[in-house]
């Protein structure tokens, strides 16, 4: 038991962290109850169990825990493989299993599991994290569980989910010779992609990804496919300043209108733009920003490489995540379907990130001395 529980000082711990985190959550609880009221209790909920988890995990040594790194990515591996043989469908897409009567999510819980065995996987590795072997390894292990969110088909987790390994990666030390080199040959060959891509006949991409796409540069042309995006920049914009009000019945606004499906999950930034405005929508980005930010900091004060790679990682979540999200709803980006973390509605995506900030503040209770 001494190598799972450690004598921790209660100074060291980020309270800080807590309240940003608290705060965003209670915000998208709100913001929830206005788009579907179905949703806020479910959601409340998720807070209190996210907050148990959390604490739960806080005070268990990472050091530990990164130790079953391999059993960590094999537990990845089934539950994905589950999806794909015995998970449930939901809007054309199977990316969830019941076990026990608990319906959840795992590529969600996925991208917690790839940040802990990364973190096993390039502290083992650290001195020789630019050899050709490691690296060859290291793509080959995070290929398999980024193909099978793929399938589900789920491309923008996919994305997300690859962003956080190519952060752990960087972080880890790899050679900015290779990343101008890899720089200098992805860039003409993403450009190269996306010209096949745009063509109506291509097969790379599933055809309702391919209608998104086209829908985000010519919306005038697919009016059906661009509308959840239209309404959502529709909606940001009538918020003005100070917003319409959370719960309000102006017969006016875009979601009593019903014209943005599914208002809880992946356009509830659409939502807290127009009931909460300007202000409301900026607190929501600044909350994400120093959570993001706590994370860097927690990571630069972590005593080792595991350490530092578990708040890269979790900075990487939710910075990329709430960047993309955020991105879809002005219309900056093609409709993905992510949800914003701590705020879009989901039990899963909710206690998993509460789970993932509980390693950040135990790796900060054992902070480097200076």
């Amino acid at each position: 038991m001494k190598a799972l529980w450690k004598s921790y000082h209660i100074r060291n711990y980020n309270f800080r962290l807590i309240i940003y985190v608290v705060i965003l959550t209670a915000i998208g609880i709100a913001v929830i109850g206005s788009a579907n009221e179905d949703y806020q209790a479910k959601q409340t909920m998720g807070l209190f169990l996210g907050l148990i988890v959390m604490a739960g995990v806080s005070f268990i040594d990472y050091g530990f825990l990164i130790r079953f790194g391999w059993v960590f990515y094999a537990l990845n591996i089934v539950l994905l493989l589950m999806v794909r043989f015995v998970g449930t469908d939901s809007h054309s897409a199977t990316r969830w299993v019941e076990i026990a009567g608990i319906r959840f999510q795992p590529s969600e819980l996925g991208k917690i599991l790839l940040i802990l065995f990364f973190s096993y996987f390039f502290m083992k590795h650290q001195e020789r994290i630019n050899s050709v072997p490691i690296l060859l390894l290291s793509f080959g292990l995070a290929a398999v569980p980024l193909y099978l969110v793929l399938k589900q088909p789920d491309l923008s987790t996919t994305i997300a989910t690859g962003l956080i390994f190519i952060a752990l990666l960087f972080v880890a030390g790899l050679s900015y010779k290779i990343i101008l080199a890899v720089l200098a040959v992805s860039i003409p060959a993403v450009m190269i992609f996306l010209s096949f891509v745009l063509q109506p006949d291509q097969t790379i991409i599933e055809h309702f990804q391919w209608l998104r796409i086209m829908a985000w540069l010519y919306p005038e042309e697919y009016p059906e496919t661009a509308m959840q995006q239209t309404n959502s920049i529709t909606a940001i914009g009538s918020g003005q300043l100070w917003g319409k009000g959370l719960n309000n019945t102006d017969v006016t606004s875009v979601k009593n209108g019903n014209f943005i499906p599914e208002p809880q999950t992946d356009f509830i930034f659409a939502v807290a733009g127009e009931e909460m405005g300007f202000i409301g929508g900026a607190i929501i980005v600044i909350l994400l920003f120093l959570i993001t930010l706590e994370c860097i900091l927690m990571a630069a004060k972590a005593k080792d490489l595991a350490g530092k790679l578990i708040c890269s990682g979790m900075a990487a979540l939710v910075g990329f995540q709430s960047f993309m999200n955020i991105a879809v709803t002005t219309g900056m980006f093609p409709n993905t379907g992510l949800p914003l973390p701590f705020v879009s509605y989901g039990l899963t995506s909710l206690v998993t990130l509460f789970g993932g900030i509980g390693l950040v503040l135990n790796v900060g209770l054992q902070q480097k001395r200076f």
